[in-house]
């Protein structure tokens, strides 16, 4: 009885193969030898903070930009399906109103104060900027040609280069210009040196649709509110 069972079985498979094989072939082989194997993309959107408390007033456009290095590896059985992988730098440069971020301040914690019914700035950043090593699975329509439907869903990890503010425009409690000068501060003691992110883009051809969701809190555990980084925006890319 169980050697029935393994020649059935085997029969079943042989047979699954077979069918495997013709169905393959029997559809026309997609030429990629004239697609580059590598391409830049870049990327520019709107930025916020996910999870910010009451106390901290968000303000302005806050700005996202990256741009990679990516080299593709499309499946053997399927070139619809790719694996890219890249390098390259990714900023953020979120926006805050008449807020004080101390920055350099020697505490334990990362400050934002409410400087409103005193002098303060009119605009105040805090930018991020990281070393990224992204990587998507990859769906294309039509890969031969880089047109139609795109879907790509990946993860980046980045390790931090560097941490600044920029606060331009001292004015008083009333809104009125005091002195027109540029404050920046820079130290990374409060924010994570590495984030992991996971991204999507949907699109045609060269142009997509891309969002982006840091995982890892923005500043360190213990240090500040525990926010994450959401990005949208579109994104330019040959592949």
């Amino acid at each position: 009885m169980k050697k029935l069972i393994y020649v059935s079985l085997s029969l079943l498979l042989c047979t699954a193969a077979v069918a495997q094989e013709k169905s393959s072939s029997s559809k026309p082989k997609i030429d990629l030898s004239g697609r580059p194997g590598d391409h830049l993309m870049m990327q520019f959107g709107y930025a916020q903070w996910i999870g910010v408390p009451d106390t901290i007033a968000m303000g302005g456009f806050s700005k996202t930009f990256n741009i990679y290095l990516m080299m593709d590896f499309p499946f053997k059985n399927n070139p619809k399906l790719s694996v890219g992988i890249g390098a390259g730098l990714g900023s953020d440069h979120i926006m805050f109103s008449k807020i004080n971020i101390g920055l350099k301040d020697g505490g334990n914690k990362l400050p934002f104060t409410n400087v409103r019914d005193t002098n303060h700035f009119k605009k105040t950043k805090l930018a991020t900027n990281y070393v990224e090593a992204p990587i998507e699975l990859r769906y294309s329509a039509q890969p031969a040609t880089g047109k139609g439907l795109k879907v790509a869903l990946g993860i980046k990890v980045g390790q931090l280069i560097n941490v600044h503010t920029r606060s331009a425009k001292l004015q008083n409690r009333n809104e009125n210009l005091i002195n027109d000068y540029v404050v920046k501060e820079s130290s990374s003691r409060f924010i994570n040196g590495t984030r992991l992110s996971g991204t999507l883009r949907v699109g045609v051809g060269r142009f997509t649709l891309f969002s982006s969701y840091q995982l890892t809190p923005v500043i360190r555990d213990g240090f500040g509110p525990a926010v994450r980084t959401l990005s949208t925006g579109i994104a330019i890319s040959g592949l």
